[in-house]
């Protein structure tokens, strides 16, 4: 690609090329268009931003609404009505609603009750790894990156062991959702499994509390009161969904990338304490969330130049604000002892009031099943190393994750 012209088609069409290099695109971008105009197949406008400074202003700029209900007809549009009744959380809503809502899941969703979960994640990783196939060579994603997080967050909710996998299925359903009548009927349908079921489940929870995530949010009050039932559903499944596919995809990559880089992988097993630093360093460097979740313009606003009119729909690139040399340094190399990477720098996990709830818990879970992993199989390796990696296709470059991880224990 030499063009402007041929970058934005590629940005566009999320072809495969696309997603297997999208930092290439990205860099064009930057530098010719960083506020992109862009016709995608919902075929609402929308406009992508990609530079740094200009995606940190914008994950916080007010007149950028997350409420989609304000935009119903574009929300319809592209994510059809099944998808209303679940997405009445904090996720899509703004102040006030957001700060309330925001409010009562933090005062449940705590720092210590994270923390307490360390011990138990540790046996869940230890398990994973007991587990692993005999026969090489194996895909690590289905063995170790899907279930570790699908176990965590479901033991969190409350979920009971046996209801895992149908979790997993029906939120992979959701993340694969597309424009065909198809891929919509199939969205829609797990959606409304996802609602049914979650409703259920609180309804127990509310005659026999137990100790988990979902039984303290149906206790939790202010002044203004508790979580309505629709409100708890919807909270229920952010939690669930977003806490499985982004982790899961976070480790997948950063094992890839860590195995593609021996000298960073070295330096990570000599010096456990960079491990901290080094699950920071990977999200910057090709984190899971390729793109901040949609806003739209409730009034004109101008961002590099670019005006996005009033009702237009905005992305903002997470993966290439965390690739702008404007901000970092050799942005385009992976170094774990990169100076100055605190934890706020990059995006990966959000900006302002929408900040991600779960990063604590991604950040806890990655770092874990890293230093497990590499402990326990000091020599594993890529199947290929020379392969190219496959990298998933889907119709909003929101996640960012592989399709495959096939490994070897002992190279």
């Amino acid at each position: 690609m030499t063009t402007t012209q041929e970058a934005v088609t590629a940005a566009e069409r999320c072809t495969p090329e696309f997603r297997r290099d999208p930092h290439t695109v990205y860099a064009q971008l930057r530098d010719a268009a960083p506020v992109c105009p862009m016709r995608p197949p919902h075929g609402n406008e929308t406009y992508l931003i990609t530079r740094y400074e200009d995606a940190r202003a914008a994950l916080s700029d007010p007149r950028l609404s997350k409420d989609m209900y304000g935009a119903m007809d574009a929300y319809r549009r592209i994510f059809g009505d099944s998808s209303v009744a679940l997405d009445d959380n904090m996720l899509n809503s703004d102040a006030p609603k957001h700060t309330r809502l925001r409010r009562l899941v933090s005062s449940a969703f705590t720092a210590r009750r994270v923390e307490a979960l360390r011990p138990k994640i540790q046996d869940i990783v230890r398990g994973l790894l007991d587990e692993f196939p005999a026969r090489e060579p194996f895909d690590l994603l289905p063995a170790f990156a899907f279930p570790l997080p699908i176990i965590v967050i479901c033991d969190l909710l409350g979920v009971p062991p046996q209801e895992r996998a149908r979790m997993q299925n029906l939120s992979s359903t959701v993340a694969r959702s597309g424009f065909d009548e198809e891929a919509k009927r199939a969205q829609q349908k797990a959606e409304e499994d996802l609602h049914a079921y979650f409703s259920e489940l609180i309804a127990a929870k509310r005659k026999r509390p137990g100790d988990d995530l979902l039984s303290a949010l149906t206790a939790v009050r202010d002044d203004d009161g508790g979580l309505t039932g629709n409100e708890l559903v919807s909270t229920a499944f952010l939690l669930m969904f977003a806490g499985h596919k982004t982790t899961a995809y976070l480790i997948g990559n950063a094992v890839h990338h860590l195995l593609s880089h021996p000298g960073q992988l070295r330096a990570v097993r000599e010096n456990g304490e960079l491990m901290r630093a080094a699950v920071e360093e990977l999200v910057r460097y090709d984190g899971s969330v390729e793109s901040a979740t949609f806003r739209y313009a409730t009034d004109d606003v101008e961002y590099g130049g670019t005006r996005i009119p009033k009702g237009a729909l905005v992305q903002i690139a997470l993966s290439s604000a965390n690739r702008d040399p404007l901000k970092f340094d050799a942005p385009n190399e992976l170094n774990v002892t990169r100076p100055g990477n605190a934890q706020d720098a990059h995006l990966g996990f959000g900006h302002g009031s929408h900040y991600c709830l779960g990063a604590p818990l991604a950040r806890l879970v990655t770092q874990l099943a890293l230093t497990a992993l590499f402990d326990r199989f000091p020599r594993m390796a890529l199947a290929d190393p020379r392969a190219q990696a496959r990298w998933l296709e889907v119709p909003f470059p929101a996640f960012r994750g592989l399709a495959e991880l096939p490994v070897v224990l002992d190279r």
